[in-house]
């Protein structure tokens, strides 16, 4: 039984945790997501998460209505989250990377050449995807103090490092057997992608604490 043979009631949509009631047109996920993001706009907010008896979807591909299901539950943020939410994405795209990577040293050695390579080269092309995430915040959202360096720079930094880790990765793909492939993604890529995480998690605890501070202070002053 699908959404459109049930009747609206049957289906219960909550943003922000509020129950809405959906027009009768909507009967539809896709007629859903749309009025949703709707309702978010007009409070000047942005839909950022999504999720269909409990089970968080792609917001920008949202499944077809074939599957039938009793709850839509999304949330919103404010342009001024904008900048934590971009880094709590290139967080859990980290830690989505690392389970790949921690996977791949053992699924290398017990593949032949071939699969181990694609396997690898497919993970080379979504090592990036953090750094991707990032490029989207705005310099201003990175406080330079004294000494340090631009978001820009930073930026190229980083860069520069995924590139050295995949051409390590890449010379070891040219030895014979798998040990050589799984040895440097154990210890090349494994080391960039938990540092990368840890210099994510302090900058988001950083803005966070500076967010806090931000808001205190502007209940004194009132």
């Amino acid at each position: 039984m699908t959404f459109d043979s049930v009747p609206q009631n049957a289906v219960e949509v909550k943003l922000d945790g509020l129950t809405l009631e959906i027009p009768a047109e909507r009967r539809t996920l896709g007629g859903i997501c749309s009025y949703l993001e709707s309702v978010a706009l007009h409070q000047q907010r942005i839909l950022c998460s999504l999720a269909v008896d409990g089970a968080p979807i792609n917001l920008t591909q949202p499944p077809d209505d074939a599957k039938s299901f009793a709850s839509v539950e999304a949330e919103t943020m404010g342009l001024s989250d904008v900048p934590s939410q971009l880094i709590k994405a290139a967080l859990a795209q980290t830690l989505s990377l690392r389970d790949r990577v921690q996977s791949a040293v053992g699924v290398v050695l017990i593949n032949e050449r071939k699969q181990a390579l694609e396997l690898w080269w497919g993970l080379s092309l979504a090592l990036k995807e953090p750094l991707l995430t990032l490029s989207l915040l705005p310099e201003n959202v990175y406080v330079v103090t004294e000494g340090q360096a631009s978001l820009t720079q930073l930026r190229k930094w980083q860069l520069e490092q995924l590139g050295a880790v995949i051409q390590d990765v890449n010379n070891a793909c040219e030895w014979d057997g798998a040990t050589a492939l799984s040895d440097v993604l154990e210890a090349r890529v494994l080391p960039w992608i938990d540092k990368l995480h840890t210099s994510l998690n302090l900058w988001h605890e950083t803005m966070q604490m500076n967010t806090r501070a931000t808001v205190a202070k502007s209940k004194s002053a009132h």
